[in-house]
């Protein structure tokens, strides 16, 4: 009896709980934290597969996406009653996600119509060279004095566009007005909001600021954006504040707890990091990298190939807030690659220790563009590439390599940053799954010649979305007041190689980029039948016919002797 009356008094002092689900492209995760000292109680991970079907494509199933959601909740909340925790301490929900990931389904049956296109998916890159061609001088950056964005094939609408023109079931349920399209925020929260029975169709100011169809200046879809893309404004979900109650879960263990908050991963991490203030940044690496700095009320347009888009807006009378973002592509899913298409490691953790081995790429760079180049090039038709290769090259070099190339990345997105910005960063506030690897950590340090900050806890997209769900109105058992967020706790990485060793290596890195640009191409090359010609090349046709005549010449000659 005592027992169960201590039982009971610890849960009473742990006060309000906030969870989220932070939906990743490689794994989806529930996390619940402790409104009042933002600590982690308890969480629950579940891989999600990729597919892909053709070179370049990228596809998730939607219906494996929300079942790893409830699974996650269910093994989360047994976890937490194991530890004697009540789960009716749960006051709120937070949705963050993969950004850009697209989906159309049927409001009627709620079926997905086709697998949702993922983020890195390339399949769009005929799309989005025909609609530069068609802009004033080629202008990759045409809309975006609208969106904040260059035409790319990493944004919703080019996608939305593929599955309108190629999916029969789509085009026919966008005529028939069943239709919806959402990224992933937008199909959980309509599915756990009730789905076909009432469902909540909407989607927060960031997520809908990845779409190209989203004016960054208005808050809301832009006509001409939708008719520029061709679609229909209809099937498009309501945009809202990133910090308001949406609706209600309607199934599973936390039936009736609200769903409050909803960020894009990126912008959660950010929130997470308390990045609250014009000019503070954070970098997460996850399946890419993501340099994001918030520049406050105002939207900064970069001259040196960073987005702009909108950071938060923490409730529906609160103002929102900007950043300039650095995207790069390939930051973890590079270890995946050497893993399951390589076979260099087994797990993630052994390529810390493989590169540990040598400390060096002797001279090997690696620039991991397999969806094209993101910022700050914007450059699609690059591939990747390994150069500098010599026979003494092994599997920990380029092990070491991968590892380099993250940093590399990240270092061209702060030099963006800090062009644009004139005021550069004197350290980076770092965050995501590959922070537990130190090398790396180390790595980046060296790179940038400033030092790299981590913190002890590193769920920090999951906590931005527990902080908005939390201090939403109606909620309100999290304050975002600034006297009010608890203190973090961190590791600091301080750089420990000289400046030029540092800058020869990143020139280098330079020069691998350069030969991994233009290397893919949409334009007819033939169609491979014909024999090679060698008059097809005009200076060999010339050298090869000077010198026919120059051998009958002397012939002539010889025969007249």
């Amino acid at each position: 009896m005592n027992g169960s009356m201590a039982a009971s008094r610890d849960r009473i002092m742990l006060g309000p709980l906030v969870a989220a689900i932070d939906q990743g492209t490689s794994s989806t995760r529930f996390l619940v934290f402790n409104a009042k000292t933002a600590e982690l109680l308890s969480h629950h991970q579940v891989e999600i597969k990729q597919s892909f079907p053709k070179e370049g494509w990228v596809e998730e199933d939607p219906k494996e996406i929300l079942q790893s959601v409830y699974e996650c909740m269910d093994k989360t909340c047994e976890k937490l009653t194991q530890l004697n925790i009540d789960i009716s301490n749960i006051k709120a929900i937070g949705v963050t996600n993969q950004r850009e990931t697209t989906l159309v389904w049927d409001k009627e049956t709620g079926e997905p119509l086709y697998n949702a296109i993922v983020w890195l998916d390339l399949r769009t890159q005929s799309t989005v060279e025909r609609l530069i061609s068609k802009t004033p001088g080629r202008n990759k950056n045409h809309l975006k004095h609208k969106t904040g964005l260059p035409i790319s094939t990493y944004f919703s609408a080019v996608k939305l566009r593929w599955l309108m023109d190629n999916v029969d079931e789509v085009s026919e349920a966008i005529h028939s007005h069943k239709a919806m399209f959402g990224t992933v925020d937008s199909w959980l929260i309509w599915c756990l909001t009730g789905g076909k029975n009432g469902g909540v169709h909407c989607t927060d100011v960031t997520n809908a600021s990845r779409t190209m169809l989203f004016n960054i200046h208005t808050l809301d879809w832009d006509p001409e954006l939708c008719t520029y893309f061709g679609i229909p404004m209809e099937i498009l979900p309501k945009v809202r504040s990133s910090s308001e109650i949406y609706g209600l879960m309607k199934s599973g263990c936390l039936t009736g707890i609200p769903i409050s908050g909803c960020l894009g991963d990126q912008s959660a991490a950010l929130v997470g990091q308390m990045c609250f203030q014009d000019g503070q940044a954070k970098n997460t690496y996850g399946t890419g990298c993501f340099l994001l700095r918030n520049t406050g009320l105002k939207p900064v347009m970069s001259d040196h190939g960073l987005l702009t888009t909108i950071a938060y807006k923490l409730g529906r009378d609160k103002p929102a807030c900007y950043a300039l973002e650095g995207s790069v592509a390939i930051g973890g899913a590079v270890v995946r690659w050497l893993k399951d298409n390589l076979g260099i490691i087994q797990t993630s953790t052994e390529l810390e220790k493989l590169a540990a081995a040598v400390g060096t790429s002797y001279g090997c760079y690696f620039v991991p563009a397999f969806s094209g180049l993101y910022a700050p090039y914007w450059e699609p038709s690059a591939r990747g590439i390994i150069c500098g290769l010599t026979q003494f090259t092994n599997r920990s070099h380029i092990a070491f390599a991968a590892l380099e190339a993250v940093c590399f990345q990240t270092r061209e997105l702060m030099d963006a940053m800090n062009q644009d910005s004139g005021i550069p960063l004197t350290q980076l506030q770092v965050d995501g799954g590959m922070t537990s690897n130190r090398l790396l950590m180390q790595l980046q340090a060296d790179i940038l010649c400033i030092p790299v900050v981590k913190p002890s806890m590193p769920e920090t997209t999951a906590l931005g979305a527990a902080m908005a769900a939390g201090s939403a109105e109606g909620v309100s058992v999290w304050s975002l007041n600034l006297e009010d967020l608890t203190e973090v706790t961190s590791e600091k990485f301080e750089p420990q190689i000289n400046p030029e060793e540092s800058e020869f290596r990143y020139a280098r890195w330079k020069k691998a980029v350069q030969k991994c640009m233009n290397w893919e191409t949409t334009e007819p090359v033939g169609n491979g039948n014909e024999e090679p010609n060698i008059f097809s090349s005009i200076p060999l046709g010339f050298y090869i016919l000077g010198s026919m005549f120059m051998l009958i010449g002397a012939k002539y000659i010889a025969g007249h002797k």
